[in-house]
């Protein structure tokens, strides 16, 4: 025989929510992909607000290629005979300076289109580099009278060229250096010049520079000297420092942030000079911009770099799709707590309440991304809680017939959501906070129910 709500074992109970709860994680799965959605929107909306000023920048140079003769032998296979026969070719070498220091100012703008928001940036670069021959040039089997010193290229490696400045400088020993687009004979993104190196066989010829560059998010920096100096000043509060070094020196505060690079050649594990086949491509053209996970694995012919990212206070997609997943711990709460009711305060709760409350704690992570999108995460979060809160509490109190049961419920969500926004401001310590309320809770549920008989119907209430 069919029981009768009156005659349903508590057990029943407890099996009824914990299915309705399960339910739930359908439309909470779908408020997930909803958050992806927004982000994977706003994503799309920050590439067209900074569509034509520049991307993420990463710049390398000055280095000095000269090319040189060398001799090469061939072998072939004529009539079943091999004949090895030589002939010249003409080779590269890369010279990187003996010194190169750089001072860059950049300059952030926030542009908003609609509800989005993207931050770029206008750098002015300065810098000097000085370049000589080492002792021990021979040791590379490059011989000076070998070089044609007179087409050496001085090259400036650009990830983005379109955010280059119209009036880039370069002066070599006090005269000012035509320059070219392109990364000289050898290709790759960046400018380039043609100069004449003679003077290296007697003295070092100094370099000095200047250009501005237009990007977004982030500016990446390779460094190839024999000693590299990158100064870095900006009135951006939030810089985030990544890559394969961390600046020497670094003050941030709310004006912006000032931060010193000191990086040697040991450290890049790499000599000054280098060679290879005339036209092919050398480090500064595979120089990239940076994101966060780029320096997890890289491979080993990718340059090491310095980067600072521009990055924003709050990510309030990822900080909505982080609450999202303490959905099921609110729903898991308040079900509890109308379970206690029913089965120890004798208060009959049906499957529909159940549902419709868990419904409504659902619609807080759509209420908190749609509020977050424009008033941002903090408000949003507050609005969205209390607009929650609210309905369930009144809800709860036609349900429990009492204003005093619904306000325990009330204090539960509003403990939860005071809980759940110190959860997601303290990421180091969320497994430990969340993993001592579950301890409290179960605790709670085990003391309360340690003389309830679970396989026993309940009495129907006398009216």
């Amino acid at each position: 025989m069919l029981r009768t709500e009156g005659e349903r074992t508590p057990g029943f109970k407890l099996l009824l929510a914990i299915l309705i709860g399960a339910a739930l994680s359908i439309p909470l799965f779908s408020v997930w992909l909803l958050v992806y959605d927004r982000q994977t929107q706003s994503e799309q909306a920050t590439s067209s607000i900074t569509e034509g000023w520049g991307g993420p920048q990463a710049m390398s140079g000055p280095m000095l290629v000269i090319p040189y003769r060398a001799m090469t032998t061939d072998t072939i296979v004529d009539r079943g005979q091999s004949i090895t026969r030589s002939r010249e070719v003409m080779r590269e070498l890369t010279l990187s300076p003996e010194v190169a220091e750089l001072s860059t100012t950049v300059a952030p703008e926030r542009r908003k289109r609609s509800i989005y928001e993207a931050v770029v940036y206008d750098a002015k670069l300065s810098g000097s580099a000085r370049f000589a021959f080492p002792p021990d040039l021979s040791r590379n089997g490059v011989k000076i009278e070998d070089m044609d010193l007179s087409r050496a290229e001085l090259r400036f490696g650009v990830s983005d060229p379109r955010g280059l400045g119209a009036n880039p400088q370069v002066i070599v020993n006090g005269a000012r250096l035509r320059l070219q687009p392109g990364g000289g004979s050898g290709g790759g993104r960046g400018f380039f010049a043609w100069i004449d190196a003679s003077s290296l066989t007697s003295q070092p010829i100094a370099v000095r520079f200047q250009y501005e560059l237009r990007g977004n998010s982030s500016l990446t920096y390779a460094p190839q000297a024999g000693e590299t100096v990158w100064t870095v000043r900006s009135g951006w509060p939030h810089p985030s420092f990544g890559g394969d070094f961390l600046p020497q020196q670094r003050s941030v505060d709310t004006k912006g942030f000032e931060a010193t690079y000191r990086i040697g050649n040991l450290a890049l594990g790499k000599s000054l000079v280098s060679t290879g086949d005339a036209g092919q491509s050398n480090v500064v053209e595979k120089v990239r911009p940076a994101t966060p996970d780029d320096y997890v694995a890289r491979d080993a012919g990718a340059p090491q770099v310095a980067s600072i990212n521009l990055i924003q206070p709050v990510d309030l997609y990822s900080q909505v799709n982080r609450a999202t997943k303490y959905g099921f711990l609110f729903i898991g709460f308040t079900f509890l707590a109308l379970l206690m009711f029913d089965v120890i305060g004798g208060v009959r709760v049906s499957a529909v309440e159940y549902l419709l409350m868990g419904a409504a704690i659902v619609l807080f992570f759509v209420l908190l991304l749609a509020f977050a999108e424009v008033i941002g995460f903090t408000f949003a979060y507050i609005v969205a809680s209390a607009a929650i809160a609210g309905l369930n509490t009144a809800y709860s109190a036609a349900v429990l017939n009492s204003w005093r049961r619904a306000y325990f419920i009330g204090g539960l969500l509003v403990g939860l959501y005071a809980v759940l926004y110190v959860l997601l401001s303290l990421e180091a310590f969320s497994l430990l906070i969340g993993s001592l309320l579950l301890f409290a809770a179960l605790a709670g549920v085990m003391y309360g129910t340690r003389r309830v008989d679970w396989s026993a119907p309940r009495k129907p209430e006398e009216v």
